[in-house]
């Protein structure tokens, strides 16, 4: 292939190839010259252009496929005009002659065809430049297209379309004969020609003036006959001309002269009665309107109609949304009128009705719902509310008028219902699409809105009431506030109008739908209104018997409440299910007997009552069972059960019943049947085994002898059929944007849809996906579909014996049944047939033996053999389910050899599409096929079968059946891959363009092969690039297609392709053919491109995003986009679209795709996405005028406001986003939020505003987030006071996060202030308006978290610009103490929960920051205190906030404290396991009510962490102290505690002692942790775990919970225990270092306990020996600690599990393995050292809770793991710096040896005999490691040895081994080369050297100190180089000097002798001063100070010595000299610049 890459054709290589291969040769040639010419120079072209036009032109005779001859024409006219044009009427005139050709031969006609394109790619592109040559050309084709047939007609129109557009008004000669043309072509009997037909009158149309002036008339009556017969594509090309002329016709200017001068102008009442005509009349015309018309008998044909419907939309769109708003109510009444009654023949009977209702809705919900924006829509909301006051009026009048007239009056008020339906239909979908943002247009009172709503429920048309319900529900689901003002009004009416029947259902359904809405409604409603609503129901139920005139009405009422009430869920329903059960009980008679008699009994009316009662009845308990399967228990379903054997034996004597009281109860007979099967498919079959062969009998019955003699398989079928092989039904099927109205083409002429009268049951319910009213069926409808579903479930759970029976039933009676009829049984009996495969196969069930497995097939084969395509489909999906139940090899193949046999002697489409389907699907179930001989025998059956060009359809279905053998036969398939490939181009390249269902066929065979090659397409060998050449040449003809859903195939190839093999996929074309399609009017092609778009951005989103916008760049004048991507990206149009978009999958995937741009470059292009939502949502700030918060704001919103009132249509495209809805606003906020997080991966830049300037000065191109928190601030304050409630939250959840991130930002311009100080207005001002009291609570509860993270993030300083924000919180407190009792009955209960939770949680955090801060303060206050008092102003300034915000919740404390501590006892009470249950209060707690106890625990999950941790430190802070003046002592069983539960009111003391009241609140908060803790749910947050910690720290930072831990012993291990649970279970650092903080402080809460028992005990023991004083701590005399009870234990346990983790070197088991014997030091990470560190200082503490034995027992542990971790972590590091876990080490160490049981008597031998040991250990360290000794710190070891010495008592170090080992190690040291360690050996001998025992200090003195005196006079020779080493000598000077002062008198002299010939050495004269180096000057200096310090001390032997050598005096004169003349010199320094020492005053003060 890469050969055809040439700018000529490659003649030698192409006629090497054979016939088939020519053509791909010449297509990819074709397909490269079309990329290649554009960008050739033109001498290139014109150098070649002799030889292309013959390459070119000779092809068209070589009879090429359409693609091809489209790609002829499109080079050749790209040819000429890049190039001379000359030649170019030569090509004409060849074309010409071509057509002119007599031959009629089928060979012949693709080059006529190919003629015939490339006419029209030539005067397209070349237009004028022809000249007069087009006349004859038109004349030509016109006259070649009287005999052509459909394929010529096709071509022929695209031609002429072609023509007109090149040719522009040029062509007006030939208009009226091209119109002539196209005339006859729109009514053609091929719908593709009427497609073309339509395209091409489309053009005619823009340059045509008679088409929509003179000629309109007959244009539109040309389009209404198009309509006629026309399928969907039809419609879509006809709708879009009509509306198009017509809108042309409108808004045209035309002056009379141009036109005849008789052409009146035409106005929009005109183009209505045009439409309208079309609408009511059809096709018939304007002038035939006598006969039939007159006698009734004609009907509108459907198709006509919905294509009006649709032109209508066409009309209104092409004129936009403006002109919808000026003309808006002339526009709707005009729509209304079309169902009024002044049309009768529209709505003559009731399936007419339903039809026209449907398209009014379609018409008025795609204009007023899809152009207009918020702000219109509600206009149009009030013009709908007028219309329904007219109408209202007209009822009223008619119902009050009594006179003659009567009867025409009740003609009057039918006639207003149909328009009714429509109106209120329409406003509860605007107001529902509207959400919380139509609260202005329900609080307007000039509107009326619920008064007309609610007005319309008396109307005497049951389908108005229902209407007018829904209506009201879709009010609820918008706006959540109304439902229980609803709710209340509505049941207030029926109760008041209980005898009115209208009153009674309508009021009725009013509740049920307003129920159903509660679902959908976040803050639901009061849990009383449930108590009354079963009163109500009941009351009716009971009252139904006692009038006769409303009966009916009041019972099926009752039960449609209670039936509504179940939708609540089981926390509602429980308390009322026994009254329910026994409603249920009572409905139905006791025993058979009963039901003998009742039949004998009554009239057709009685029976009627009984019957909609008991069908109410069933409804109730199956809308029970549905909605509350938790209360399913075994015994209720006992109780549920009694009544059902008398319901089925009613269902048994139905007919009878019937039959004795006439056909009126027909109707009831059928909905009880219906609600009877559909509660029985939803109860568990075993309940109702014993009904089985009854219930069987009557579904055979309904199904075989149906009532209705409807083709219900439209209806039926679709579930029961495979969604893939749906496909093949063409579009009417599918998806559309037009489904709604379209659904009632497909259901026959006999019925029109779904409606809710039919089923008033459906106004509860939850919607179908993608409808916006509920459509059940008529119920004769209805009980088939029920009975095909029950009888699935109870034939899978039949004895196999009986399923065989009834198979035969069921087969002779399709058998005996004729014609039409028995295609209805047949329908029915697969469809049910089918139904109990699906559930067989779902519960694994077995069919049964042979004969039921002949029978099934004898009923399966029947049906793929029948004219009704859908039920082949489901045949072969039956097939599938067969083989799958069997699961038998043999029977497999059995029905295959069945279907190939058939297929290799059968001739009729009918058998050849079915059996070619169920090879298809055979093995769709059985995990693939798996034999290759069936896989061969299929594919070559197949291939046969698609190359039939007789029959397209049989070409489509093998075509479709192959693609999924290629998904089913998986990797088996790569054989036959190459000729299937060839197969699937070669169909492509060859069959006509208007078998588009052929080529959707092609392009799924295409993708399952690209799926099959999967990652393989990458290669790069020969056949693998050929194969992929051959995909994307598949991919290319499929995207030339007409039909969108062929381009939709090729869209996802595409992406399968750029999946599996991206380099190959040319991304720009892709990227530029998405665009092109992205408003396409198709759903599914919006739908590929879309998925294809967020296929790709995951990869390439830059690429993409960069290939959008170079695309509308280069603008070819073919592509106009109805999005502007020039100027907001493919990002922005993908918004736009997003907005504009109704179906959900393809929201939800633009959501995606934009998240995935996001995420990869909203950092690189930051400016642009903040522009983008900030334009999105600044969109909606015009709509904040009417709440606008403060005044700048309002000015802005003014001016913009002015602006749009003066700009036209033009200045649109400056607003990129014209009134976005609310649901893109929020997902404008959150992409906000994304954008932030983004930002904070990216680098601190973001945040930083110095850095980021920084960055910015570098490299303009460089965005940061910083610079753009203004706008930020902005969104966020426009969202958060956006009308829309969701809108706000989102507003507030941004805030939110701003405030958190930007908090710590300081402003580098004022120092000491941080970037977000300036904004704190606007915070206030967006959280002012959450707080208003009818804001809802989930949004104040949101502002409350916002208001606390503001306050806490100490952003602002100043305390009277925190009181803004601060009175907020107050506010809602005082709302909080108001109570449950003051709470508002709009919302459940669990909302004022959720909103109290809220307050309290947020003012906990306040709280908390307020404590913490102080704590900070006063610790930096004791700091500087040590430090100095110079900075007290500075310190002052800084209290001064932190106290103040202390202070200002201080004020409410007293008020929180109660109202938290209440909030914890709930929470504890909450968190009770079930099974206590019953102790629970039986009205609830203090924030919560006992029925919504399951919607509170979530908020109390919420919030109880951060309470608790303020309860914490609040009781601490008051030292648990209970001071309450007020109440004596603080009461707290408000309502019960913890503690006093079980207890009765009686026995409870009434007033508590502070003692209890403490203790209780210590259990309650310990006992909340230790739940919380002992089990935290795997997603439990962070910041609870750790706040409860921190509530523990708090808890034990005082002493008096502290004496209750310490005294009880359980509680503590207890504590332990728990904690280390969480240790063991949480990785994180933070929260494992909380844990070992409240260890702490458990020990020392013990330690203190165990110091206070010894004191008392001694204190009262005083006088008595000390022997006999009992032990204490634990280990008692015996030392055994006890698992589980020991304190001691715990403590060990939890800290080896801390040190084990971090060093596992530590665990004795592990150092014997290898793994770890490498002996290399691990460093650990900062947290491991923070955790080892504090587990060391809990170690050293554990001995002082122990007895002396204790002490023994545990003292060998303690040691092993200090040493331990000193061995593993002593490593010497870079600036001689310990390590922490070092320094830790020999801390614990120290406080270890120096404990007093070291020193107690009984223990004192054993400690002794340890800690020898343990030296033993640390100097046995130091020899293993001599092999590593480059690693082991000396120093850390020396100074454990030191450690020992000096905090040992002497009997331990002075055994004179030891002492000579630690002797050793000191000396080894000190002849260290490393300046530092010698330095540290120096200081720690310092110390030893001064031990008061001369026991422990003489050995070192003796055998170290002649050294050091050595080393010292070494260094007269060798001076210091550096400080360290100066250090050193300094260091050993000290040293010697102390020894000398500690010496006795006589051994004084001598060590004074040495000492001061060594410092006098050190000395330099003046000269040799100024030369000095700094070390030895700095040696000199301290020198000189010591000598003059010692010279005083022991003068006499300085003197002596100084006499005795002259050089050492002069040496000391002249340095003393020096030293003056240096002081003199500075001080005269200091004289003259006296500004100096000031500043280095300061500075050296400040350390």
């Amino acid at each position: 292939m890469e050969l055809a890459h040439s700018l000529l054709l490659n003649e030698e290589a192409y006629n090497q190839l054979g016939e088939f291969q020519k053509a791909e040769f010449i297509f990819e040639w074709l397909q490269f010259l079309e990329k290649l010419l554009p960008v050739t120079s033109r001498a290139d072209i014109r150098e070649n252009q002799k030889i292309l036009v013959e390459q070119l032109t000779s092809l068209l005779n070589n009879s090429p496929g359409p693609p091809t001859r489209r790609l002829v024409a499109k080079n050749l006219a790209v040819l000429y005009s890049t190039g001379d044009t000359f030649s170019v009427y030569q090509t004409i005139d060849k074309c010409n002659e071509l057509i002119r050709s007599k031959d009629d031969s089928p060979s012949y006609l693709p080059t006529k065809l190919a003629a015939v394109v490339c006419l029209g790619y030539l005067y397209k592109k070349l237009g004028r430049i022809l000249g007069n040559s087009f006349t004859d050309t038109v004349g030509n084709v016109l006259k070649a297209m009287k005999n052509a047939e459909s394929q010529g007609r096709y071509e022929i129109m695209l031609s002429l379309q072609n023509i007109l557009n090149g040719l522009g008004a040029a062509a007006i000669p030939c208009h009226r004969d091209i119109y002539k043309a196209a005339r006859s072509c729109l009514t053609d009997r091929s719908m593709a020609v009427r497609c073309a037909a339509a395209k091409c009158l489309l053009e005619l149309q823009n340059e045509a003036v008679f088409m929509w002036s003179t000629d309109l008339d007959s244009v539109v009556t040309l389009c209404f006959k198009s309509f006629e017969g026309s399928n969907y594509d039809v419609r879509l090309a006809v709708s879009k001309l009509l509306g198009t002329v017509l809108a042309r016709a409108l808004t045209s200017k035309q002056t009379t002269a141009s036109t005849r001068h008789n052409f009146r102008r035409i106005s929009l009442e005109d183009v209505m009665e045009l439409l309208g005509t079309g609408f009511l009349r059809g096709s018939c015309g304007f002038l035939r309107a006598s006969g039939d018309m007159l006698k009734g008998t004609s009907s509108v044909s459907r198709d006509v109609r919905v294509g009006v419907t649709q032109a209508y939309v066409v009309f209104v769109s092409t004129l936009g949304a403006r002109w919808l708003e000026r003309n808006f109510s002339a526009f709707l009444s005009h729509i209304l009128d079309l169902v009024s009654q002044s049309h009768p023949k529209a709505v003559q009977s009731q399936t007419d009705a339903i039809g026209c209702r449907r398209c009014v809705s379609f018409i008025l919900r795609a204009t007023v719902g899809g152009l207009l924006g918020e702000k219109a829509q509600i206009v149009a909301a009030k013009e709908i509310c007028q219309a329904i006051w007219k109408l209202k009026k007209v009822v009223d009048a008619a119902m009050s008028d009594s006179n003659l007239e009567t009867r025409t009056s009740a003609t009057d008020v039918t006639a207003s219902q149909h328009v009714l339906v429509c109106a209120l239909q329409e406003l509860g979908s605007l107001i529902h699409g509207l959400g919380t943002t139509a609260a202005p247009l329900l609080q307007d009172s000039s509107a009326g809105v619920l008064e007309a709503v609610i007005s319309v429920i008396l109307h005497p048309s049951i389908s108005v009431r229902l209407t007018a319900a829904w209506c009201l529900r879709c009010i609820a689901v918008a706006l959540p506030s109304y439902v229980s003002l609803l709710l209340d009004r509505c049941l207030e009416r029926l109760s008041a109008l209980k005898s009115s029947p209208e009153s009674v259902t309508g009021y009725s359904f009013a509740v049920a739908a307003l129920l159903g809405a509660v679902k959908h409604s976040p803050l639901g409603i009061p849990h009383g209104k449930g108590k009354v609503i079963m009163a109500v129901a009941e009351d009716l139920l009971c009252s139904a018997a006692q009038n006769s005139r409303i009966s009916l009405q009041r019972t099926q009422a009752g039960w449609l409440l209670i039936a509504a009430l179940m939708t609540l869920g089981p926390a509602v329903v429980q308390h009322h299910l026994p009254r329910m059960l026994l409603l249920w009980k009572c409905i139905f008679p006791l025993s058979p007997k009963d039901l003998e008699t009742e039949k004998t009994r009554g009239d057709s009316f009685t029976w009627q009552v009984t019957l909609e009662g008991r069908a109410g009845a069933l409804c109730a308990i199956k809308s029970f069972v549905s909605h509350c399967a938790g209360l399913l228990t075994d015994e209720v379903v006992r109780r549920l059960l009694p009544p059902l054997p008398s319901a089925v034996d009613l269902l048994t004597q139905l007919s009878s019943i019937c039959k004795s009281y006439g056909n009126s109860l027909k109707t009831s007979s059928t909905v009880y049947r219906h609600k009877l099967y559909e509660l029985l498919a939803v109860l568990p079959p075993k309940t109702y085994e014993g009904s089985f062969c009854a219930v069987l009998k009557e579904l055979v019955a309904d199904l075989t002898v149906p009532d209705s003699q409807i083709d219900t398989s439209t209806f039926l079928l679709p579930p029961l059929c495979h969604e893939n092989d749906l496909l093949l039904l063409g579009p009417l099927l599918q998806d559309t944007d037009h489904r709604f109205i379209e659904e009632q083409l497909l259901l026959g002429n006999s019925i029109a849809g779904g409606s809710l009268e039919y089923d008033p049951y459906a106004i509860y319910e939850k919607v179908a996906k993608g409808d916006s009213v509920p459509k059940p069926l008529p119920p004769v409808l209805s009980v088939i579909s029920a009975a095909t579903h029950l009888f699935g479930v109870i034939f899978s759970h039949v004895a196999e014996s009986h399923r065989l029976q009834v198979l035969e039933q069921l087969l002779n009676s399709i058998k005996q049944t004729k014609g039409s009829r028995q295609q209805i049984v047949q329908l029915n009996v697969v469809s049910a047939f089918s139904s109990s495969l699906k559930h067989l196969a779902n519960c694994r069930g077995n069919l049964g033996p042979e004969e039921v497995r002949k029978s099934a097939l004898t009923l399966v084969m029947g049906a793929l053999e029948s004219n009704n395509p859908l039920l082949r489909c489901a045949a072969a999906e039956c097939l599938a389910r067969l083989a799958q139940v069997v699961s038998d090899s043999a029977f497999t193949a059995g029905l295959a050899q069945v279907s190939f046999d058939k297929l290799k002697s059968a001739r009729d489409v009918v058998s050849r599409t079915g059996h070619s389907l169920a090879l298809g699907c055979l093995y769709r179930y059985l995990g693939g096929i798996g034999s290759t001989q069936h896989l061969n025998a299929c594919v070559g059956i197949l291939y046969t079968l698609s190359q039939d060009n007789t029959s397209p359809d049989v070409q489509a279905w093998a075509l479709h059946s192959l693609s999924l053998i290629v998904d089913l036969a998986g990797p088996l398939y790569h054989v036959h891959v190459e000729p299937t490939l060839s197969l699937v181009l070669m169909l492509l390249l060859t069959v006509p363009p208007a078998y588009a269902e052929v080529h959707q066929s092609l392009g799924r065979c295409l993708n399952a092969l690209i799926t099959t090659l999967g990652p393989e397409l990458q290669g790069s060998s020969a056949t693998v690039s050929a194969l992929r050449t051959s995909c994307l040449l598949g991919c290319a003809v499929m995207q030339d297609h007409p039909d969108c859903l062929v381009q939709a195939q090729a869209i996802s190839c595409l992406q399968q392709l750029h999946m599996f093999a991206p380099r190959h996929v040319n991304l720009s074309s892709l990227v530029s053919c998405l665009c092109v399609n992205l408003c396409s009017s198709y759903l599914l092609l919006r739908r590929a491109v879309v998925a294809c778009l967020r296929q790709l951005v995951q990869r390439e989103a830059a690429e993409v995003s960069e290939y959008a916008v170079a695309l509308v760049k280069e603008s070819r004048e073919d592509f106009t986009p109805d999005v502007n991507i020039r100027e907001i990206g493919l990002e922005g149009a993908l918004l736009g679209l997003l907005d504009k978009e109704l179906d959900q999958r393809l929201c939800q995937d633009i959501k995606e795709t934009l998240t995935h741009m996001l995420t990869s470059m909203a950092v690189e292009k930051l400016s642009f996405w903040l522009k983008l939502c900030k334009d999105v949502l600044a969109a909606s700030a015009d709509f904040n005028t009417v709440a606008s918060i403060d005044t700048t704001q309002e000015e802005e919103t003014a001016k913009g406001d002015d602006a749009s009132v003066l700009t036209s249509d033009s200045d649109e495209r400056f607003h990129p986003f014209s009134n976005p809805r609310w649901s893109t606003r929020v997902f404008a906020a959150e992409c906000v939020c994304k954008i932030i997080s983004q930002c904070e991966n990216a680098g601190s830049a973001h945040f930083d505003v110095t850095l980021a300037q920084e960055g910015k000065q570098r490299d303009s191109r460089d965005d940061f987030l910083v610079l753009h928190l203004a706008d930020l601030i902005r969104m966020a304050f426009m969202a958060a006071t956006d009308h829309s409630d969701q809108l706000r939250l989102s507003g507030l959840q941004t805030l939110l996060i701003i405030v958190r991130k930007f908090a710590s930002v300081p402003e580098p311009e004022f120092p000491g202030h941080v970037i977000l100080e300036q904004y704190q207005a606007n915070v206030g001002a967006a959280l002012r308006p959450a707080f208003a009291p009818e804001t809802p609570p989930d949004v104040t509860a949101k502002a409350c978290q916002v208001c606390s993270a503001w306050i806490a993030s100490g952003v602002v300083s100043d305390i009277n610009d925190l009181r803004r924000v601060h009175q907020l919180l107050v506010s809602s407190l005082v709302k909080v103490q108001a109570g449950k009792e003051a709470q508002s009955q709009q919302y459940n209960e669990s909302t004022s929960t959720m909103e109290i939770l809220a307050v309290l949680k947020a003012w906990a955090e306040v709280y908390i920051v307020a404590v913490e801060k102080q704590k900070k303060q006063s610790d930096a206050h004791n700091h500087c205190l040590k430090i100095a008092n110079s900075a007290e102003e500075n310190y002052r300034d800084l209290t001064s906030s932190t106290s103040g915000l202390l202070d200002l919740v201080q004020a409410d404390l007293g008020t929180l404290s109660k109202l938290w501590l209440a909030a914890l006892q709930d929470f504890a009470l909450l968190t009770l396991p079930s099974e206590y249950a019953s102790q629970l209060p039986a009205e609830g707690g203090t924030f919560y009510t006992a029925e919504t106890i399951e919607n509170a625990r979530p908020h109390y999950y919420n919030s109880w962490a951060l309470i608790l941790y303020a309860t914490a430190l609040w009781l601490t802070s008051t030292g648990f102290i209970v001071v309450d003046p007020d109440e004596g002592v603080i009461n707290l069983s408000r309502p019960v505690t913890p503690t006093t539960m079980c207890q009765d009111s009686s026995t409870r003391p009434l007033v508590k002692s502070p003692e209890d009241v403490n203790t209780d609140r210590f259990h309650l908060i310990l006992g909340v942790s230790v739940e919380f803790l002992c089990s935290p749910r795997s997603d439990a947050a962070m910041e609870n775990i750790i706040a409860c910690l921190r509530a523990l720290q708090a808890l034990f930072d005082v002493p008096w919970p502290r004496s209750k831990i310490g005294g009880d012993q359980e509680l503590g291990v207890e504590l332990l225990n728990v904690l280390h649970r969480l240790i063991l279970t949480r990785e994180s650092p933070d929260i494992q270092l909380a844990a070992l903080e409240v260890v702490r402080l458990i020990l020392f809460a013990a330690q203190e306990h165990v110091k206070e028992k010894r004191r008392s005990a001694e204190v009262d023991d005083g006088a008595a020996e000390k022997e006999t004083l009992p032990e204490f701590g634990e280990g008692k005399d015996t030392g055994g600690l006890v698992p589980g009870k020991s304190l001691v234990f715990a403590t060990l346990e939890l800290c080896v599990c801390i040190l084990v983790r971090q060093l596992p070197q530590l665990n004795p088991k592990l150092t014997c393995s290898p793994a770890v014997q490498s002996g290399k030091h691990l460093l650990l990470s900062e947290d491991g050292s923070r955790l080892v560190a504090a587990a060391l200082v809990i170690l050293s503490d554990v001995p002082a809770i122990c007895s002396p034995e204790g002490s023994v027992s545990v003292l060998p542990t303690i040691l092993y793991l200090i040493i331990g971790v000193l061995r593993e972590t002593a490593v010497k590091l870079q600036d001689g710096q310990l390590p922490l876990t070092v320094a830790a080490s020999l801390q614990a160490l120290k406080g270890l040896l120096s404990s007093p049981m070291a020193r107690a008597e009984k223990s004192r031998t054993a400690w002794t005999d340890l800690l020898r040991s343990a030296l033993v250990t640390v100097l046995d360290c130091w020899d293993q490691a001599d092999g590593l000794l480059q690693e082991l710190d000396e120093v850390s070891l020396l100074t454990a040895i030191t450690v020992f010495v000096m905090s040992t008592s002497p009997e331990v170090t002075t055994i004179e081994c030891l002492q000579k080992r630690c002797i050793e190690k000191f000396k080894i040291t000190l002849d260290s080369k490393d300046p530092l360690v010698q330095h540290k050996c120096y200081q720690l001998l310092h110390s030893i050297f001064q031990h008061p025992n001369k026991t422990v200090s003489y050995p070192y003195i003796r055998s170290l100190a002649p050294s050091i005196v050595g080393k010292l006079q070494e260094t007269e020779k060798a001076k210091p180089e550096n400080a360290a080493e100066l250090q050193v000598i300094q260091e050993g000077i000290k040293v010697v000097t102390a020894l000398t002062a500690a010496a006795e008198e006589e051994h004084r002299a001598p060590l004074v002798a040495c000492l001061l010939p060594i410092l006098i050495s050190f000395l330099l004269d003046e000269n040799a001063l100024v030369s000095a180096t700094n070390s030895a000057k700095n040696l000199h200096e301290f020198a000189l100070q010591n000598l003059m310090q010692i010279g005083p001390q022991y003068s006499s032997v300085f003197k002596k010595l100084i006499a005795s050598s002259p050089t050492m005096k002069a040496r000391l004169e002249s340095a003393v000299k020096g030293n003056q003349e240096s002081i003199k010199v500075k001080t005269a320094k200091h004289a003259k610049n006296p500004g100096k020492t000031s500043s280095i005053q300061l500075k050296t003060n400040f350390l």
